[in-house]
């Protein structure tokens, strides 16, 4: 029926990621504005990666808790902060499973592991590894071992999933309940709409069915990066499909992406202030629908168009 559309979407999504519950939110954007005012107190301590997602600062920004900045994916910092923030009643370390701009991947493990030592609790954002990291697509926490140890997933339907929109928050029952009661996003913006719903859901069943999309996403990642370092460029980031090909210059990032284009193939430069000054690339993002051959076809591409503009000798 019609009216169960959604309530089923979220006992899917809490099976995908082998969880208690879950929540849906028009974006991830409001699971993240959603989450940490409802959750934590003046009395709480909320440890942030310093290049955690814009929406997850602006989240952080809205509660009352404790904020303490950690430097990126630095054990040693977030170590240090979590002794520091002892004195609290409550502590929360909030990271991105992937970072959009970099194309890295979160040492997971060794959080989970400090967390447990200081008794904090974990939170991931998984915009950028739902649906295609892991070998069943379930994400960072599955990629690196750790479903069991990352307490709340904050994710998109409208990346890999394809639905162009819709978010949610997944984990133990106790917090999505709390979530449906206190939760300022869900309670006073409307749910998605069917169409959205319809998709995400069927995109979940395919990923459910079988492991083939994930699997097929990890080698095509693998032939692109690997074909492009062969090359000669710089690739950043860690076996992850977005793949940021490095050109520190923003004019010549801006040029190559729109001579790329103009050969039909499409990525996107990014300079300053997206990113910081002298680290400007191109974004390349691969997809399971490419082929091989537009794999290929995209690095040759590259090849072609970098010798061009003296980004390659």
């Amino acid at each position: 029926m019609v009216e169960n559309i959604h309530k089923d979407l979220e006992e899917k999504i809490a099976r995908f990621h082998q969880r208690e519950d879950a929540i849906l939110y028009a974006s991830c954007f409001d699971a993240n504005a959603g989450i940490f005012e409802a959750l934590l107190t003046p009395d709480d301590a909320v440890l942030s990666d310093e290049l955690n997602h814009a929406s997850i600062i602006d989240g952080i920004r809205l509660c009352k808790a404790n904020k303490y900045r950690y430097k990126h994916m630095d054990m040693q910092d977030l170590e240090s902060k979590l002794q520091d923030a002892q004195k609290h009643r409550l502590r929360l370390v909030a990271t991105d499973g992937a970072f959009s701009m970099d194309g890295d991947i979160a040492p997971l493990k060794e959080i989970c592991s400090l967390a447990q030592k200081y008794k904090a609790i974990v939170f991931v954002d998984e915009c950028h590894a739902t649906g295609f990291l892991g070998p069943n697509g379930r994400g960072t926490d599955e990629l690196l071992g750790v479903m069991d140890q990352v307490a709340i997933i904050n994710s998109t339907l409208g990346k890999a999933l394809g639905g162009a929109a819709g978010g949610y928050t997944t984990g133990p029952k106790a917090l999505i309940d709390l979530l449906r009661q206190r939760s300022r996003p869900y309670l006073f913006s409307n749910s998605l709409p069917p169409a959205v719903v319809g998709c995400a859901s069927k995109a979940l069943d395919l990923l459910m069915e079988s492991n083939a999309i994930a699997q097929s996403m990890a080698a095509k990642t693998t032939r692109f990066r690997s074909k492009m370092a062969a090359a000669g460029f710089t690739i950043s980031g860690n076996d992850h499909p977005i793949c940021p090909v490095m050109l520190g210059d923003a004019r010549l990032a801006s040029l190559m992406a729109d001579d790329m284009l103009k050969r039909g193939i499409y990525v996107i430069g990014f300079s300053y202030p997206v990113v910081p000054k002298g680290k400007a690339r191109i974004r390349v993002q691969i997809s399971a629908v490419h082929s091989e051959e537009d794999i290929d076809r995209c690095v040759e591409t590259f090849i072609e168009v970098g010798r061009t503009h003296g980004a390659l000798s």
